[in-house]
Formats: C-alpha cells, structure tokens, sequence
C-alpha cells in the first residue's frame, strides 16, 4: 500500500484541512478535493521531466500548495523531501548553506515552492542547481492526470534529522513505514478511549510540516482516519500562542502535540483576555516529545489551564525519532506522567513503554545489555524503522546493525518504562564524572530574565587546563528590565551550583543568538564551536534596504533558465 492510495479511498469525504490564520479565519481544504488537486500536479510534474523515484524538495510554509506538491509527488511516483522554509533574514547566509546541502544529499531534481519563498532561494538552488530548477505551482506544464507510473523505489519520503550536533541527515523511510506508525499511533488512541465516537476525533497542530511529528504523527493519521485536522502556521503559534487552545476549543480536539518548550510558552505568553470562553475539557491527550520533558512545566501548564478543563491526565511524555518514522514509546493516556529521581540527572520524566512491535534495549559502552535502572546507550528495533540514510551506506552501517537502530541517546529503563537522559554526543564529562546538560540547564530555566527553553550547557578543557569547563550560554529576555539583564549569569551561576552542585561560567547573549535546528532545538555542540571561533553572533538587523538588498541577491542567484 502506497500513502497516496489511502488519498483515493476516501470518496466524497468533507473531512479534511482546515487551515487558521492568525486573525482565526479558516480556510479547508478536503481530502476529495485535495485528491483531485494533487492528482493534476502529478501529471504536471511527469510533463516537466520528473522521473519515478527522483526526488522533489518541498520548501513551504503550512498552507494548502504543500500538501498539493506532497501527494503531486507521490502521484508522479517522485519522492517528496521537505526542507524548512527561510525564517529570519539575518541568518539567510546560513540557511542557503544548510539548504544547499540538504538538496545536494538528497540528489533532488527539482524545487517546488510558493512565490514569496523562491525570492529567497536563489543563493541555494545556484549552489545545488537541481536539474529541473526551482518551480511555483503555477509554472509547472499543464498536463492530463493518467494513472501513477509505478516507482523503482520504495520511498514514500525523505525525512532530514533535526541535525542537533551535525549536519541534517537524510532519513529514507518507505511508504510502509509511515503507513505503519500513523497507524500505530491511531491504534493507541483507539486502545485507550475504545468508547470514544471515532468519527468525531479532531486534531489540531502548530507543528512544522518538514519534521516527522507534524507531517507523520498529525496528517497522515488524520488521512488515515478520515478525520479533520486544523494548522496553523508555526511562526503564528510562536507570536501568539494562544491561537493553539483557542483552536483546540474552537474545533474541540482530542490529540495534540508539542515539544516543552510550547507548554511553557503557553503558560507565560497567553494572556486572561486570551482564554475568554475557552474550553479545553476535550483535549485528552497532549502529547509531549522531540526535546527534553521538564516536569515542572506540565504541572505549571496544568495548573494554569486545569481551570479551563484541562485533565491532569493529559499530559502525555513521549519518544521518537526521525530514523524510526516518529514515535517509539508512549506513556499512558489515561495516568499521570511519572518521574523518577536520579542521584546524577536529578528529575527524570518516564517517556512509557514501546509501541507494539518496538523493542527497546540499553546497552553499556562494551555493547552487553544494562541491568535495570543502569544508563545506557538507546538501542530500538520496530516496524518503521529507515531504510537508512539516503545514498550513505557508510553511515546507516554505523547506526543500524541486525535490525537494531543504535538511538545515540543515553537513557535506562525501570518498571518497564524508559527514561531519557540525553544524547550522548552531548554529556558532559566534569572531574571524570559524566553530566547531561538537560539537568544543568533546567536549573535556570525560568529564571528572571532569561528567554525560556533558551540555554546550552557545554564542558570544554581550556588550554594548559587539565579539568574541563562548565559553560553555560542563555538567551536574554528582551522584555526584562536592564537591572535584571546584568544580574543574570549570576543568578544563573548561584542556581546551578545549588541545583547540581557544579561550578559554571554563565554567558548571556541577545536573543536569537544561539544557532538552532529546523525543528528549533538549541545545538549545544555547534554553540561551543562559534563561540570559539568567536562567531557566536545574534542575527543582523536588517532594515529595509538591507532586506530589499538581501532579496535582489538571492533573486540574481537563481539560475536563469527558472
């Protein structure tokens, strides 16, 4: 079974795409609709050249065209490679970098995006020089749907990682894979709400449509179920938060997701006025996943919309990651996350127990299997794992070895249940004891200040030193008053020491300073690296003659036969 075939199941269907914009005014999109839409661009795409099994990057914001262009693609028997869309100006220099590569690791023959964003891809798409360019929609051929060539590949997708400590690697994952873990992860909400109308499920999700947790755990469940989901543009849901639990209401959704640092958003940003009339007794599980789970701020999110509806149930940790499709383990649904006190990692937060048909097992540095509650290197096996990573052999050979994907996350299992410490390429070894950052770091999130969810911890050996370094870098809260900003890295110092018992060296920088993933997930290796190089800089701020100067040169990059 290929995706796009559960796209011709669904005959005659009204359910489907509701888009919301910032001012709340929605826009649907239903999957008959979509069908016959995507069927078109399919045909378009084989006129122009494309070739069953060649690959076409997608760079869109969430809105109608990228679902047009995702199932185009598969209806033209092409594979889709979402790459995220340029977001801040003053970094376009390393956005056309990062993006250049991705487009060359993925081999893609063409680039399909919206009129506003191809203005901006110039430098990138000179650089790749895909073979068929860079296209809207609208400038492809027109063309007479004729049924779906049949693909050498089993590819349904190329997924890049989130690329935290390097460079964003290209995750090919077969149609079956993703058909398999939407599947699953519907199968958990069927299993534990077996009372529950089914037809009447809703989603709703802010997420970005280039990473897995957006586009494979929210649409193709919703696909698959023939439910309505309702989007909403990422950069909206960050300057106004509140469109999220008002949607949730709105449309009275049952599943929704999001890393922790949205919760906390929410709890801080969202104002009184905001919640005026504002239901959430209907959301049953908040899924919670992709970067480290602070207790504190699921029990402050609790509490704060408890009042609302919001069940203290809710909450669900979770784990996954982009080589198994999505998701590995979830917690309960219907209990409260449980934690767990670690004598090194201080909280830790149970993320459950594997899906049906994963396994998962810690293994210590000689490769044998840990004891229970001895940290570990995260190894898991499953049903959707990749195929491996696009044309690097060498690389999938050094994480996949006999149906087992080596996670490089460290964790341990008790009860049954696995506890994430952190990635292994990012412990931090102090006086030859091993430290995960994610504990240094929640002891000065929230702090007066400080941009939340905005830190990075790094040990580094300063030359002539024979010990390492703690070195904590934070992001300042704009908003806070000058008084506050200068006392800053030594609040920030006296909480740690407290907290963990280590001594620090806090550096605050302007907001926006400390380089991120696609998914905006801080990279503490990359951070350490510019700081040495003495590169660690904010974004440009770029006024209107910088930004129209920015433009012109991207446009003058862009290949001319596009």
């Amino acid at each position: 079974m290929r995706i796009h075939e559960k796209l011709d199941a669904l005959e005659g269907t009204e359910k489907g795409l509701i888009f919301i914009s910032r001012r709340e005014v929605e826009t649907r999109l239903s999957w008959t609709q979509l069908r016959t839409e995507a069927q078109n661009v399919g045909a378009s795409l084989m006129e122009k050249g494309v070739q069953p099994g060649e690959r076409v990057a997608l760079v869109y914001r969430t809105e109608p065209d990228f679902f047009r262009a995702f199932f185009g693609c598969l209806y033209a028997g092409a594979v889709p490679t979402p790459l995220y869309p340029p977001v801040r100006i003053g970094r376009l220099e390393a956005y056309h970098t990062r993006t250049a590569g991705m487009l060359t690791d993925a081999s893609a023959v063409l680039v399909l995006t919206s009129s506003s964003i191809r203005k901006l891809l110039g430098l990138a798409v000179s650089d790749a020089n895909p073979r068929l360019g860079c296209l809207t929609l609208d400038q492809l051929p027109q063309a007479t749907p004729r049924p779906c060539p049949h693909s050498p590949s089993n590819l349904g997708l190329v997924q890049f990682s989130s690329g935290t400590t390097r460079r964003p690697k290209p995750v090919a994952l077969s149609h079956n894979a993703i058909l398999v873990q939407s599947q699953l992860i519907l199968d958990s909400i069927h299993r534990a709400f077996p009372n529950q109308d089914g037809k009447d499920w809703m989603g709703v999700s802010w997420l970005p449509l280039y990473h897995d947790m957006g586009l494979i755990g929210c649409i193709i469940p919703a696909l698959l179920h023939d439910a309505d989901i309702a989007l909403i543009r990422p950069e909206d849901f960050i300057g106004k938060p509140s469109l999220w639990l008002r949607a949730l209401s709105k449309y009275k959704g049952i599943i929704s997701t999001a890393p922790n640092f949205a919760y906390a958003l929410c709890t801080q940003r969202i104002s009184e006025k905001e919640l005026e009339g504002v239901d959430l007794s209907h959301w049953r599980v908040a899924l919670n996943g992709a970067e480290a789970i602070q207790p504190a701020t699921l029990k402050a999110f609790t509490d704060r919309f408890g009042p609302l509806g919001f069940r203290a149930e809710a909450p669900t940790p979770v784990y996954g990651l982009s080589e198994a499709a999505l998701a590995v383990c979830f917690s309960d649904f219907n209990s409260q996350f449980r934690t767990l006190e670690h004598p090194e990692h201080g909280t830790l937060v149970s993320v459950g127990k594997p899906l049906p048909g994963f396994s998962v097992c810690i293994r210590t540095p000689d490769g044998t299997e840990a004891l229970e509650g001895q940290r570990g290197a995260i190894w898991i096996q499953g049903p959707s794992l990749m195929e491996g990573y696009l044309d690097q052999p060498e690389l999938t050979a050094k994480v996949m070895k006999d149906g087992w994907l080596n996670t490089g996350d460290l964790g341990l299992v008790d009860n049954g249940e696995l506890f994430i410490v952190g990635r292994a390429t990012d412990l931090i070894i102090l006086n030859g004891r091993n430290h995960a950052p994610d504990a240094i770091e929640i002891a000065v999130d929230g702090l007066d200040g400080l941009r939340r969810g905005c830190m990075a911890a790094v040990g580094v050996r300063p030359e002539g030193h024979h010990t390492d370094t703690l070195l904590v870098f934070v992001e300042e809260d704009q908003s806070a008053k000058a008084d506050v900003l200068e006392t800053l890295p030594e609040r920030c110092e006296h909480a740690i020491l407290n907290a963990v018992q280590l001594q620090a060296k806090v550096i605050s920088l302007p907001a926006g300073t400390l380089p991120r993933t696609s998914s905006g997930k801080i990279r503490r290796r990359e951070t350490l690296t510019q700081f040495q190089a003495g590169t660690l800089l904010p974004p440009e701020k770029m006024g209107t003659l910088k930004i129209l100067a920015a433009l012109w040169e991207s446009r003058k990059n862009m290949p001319k036969n596009q």
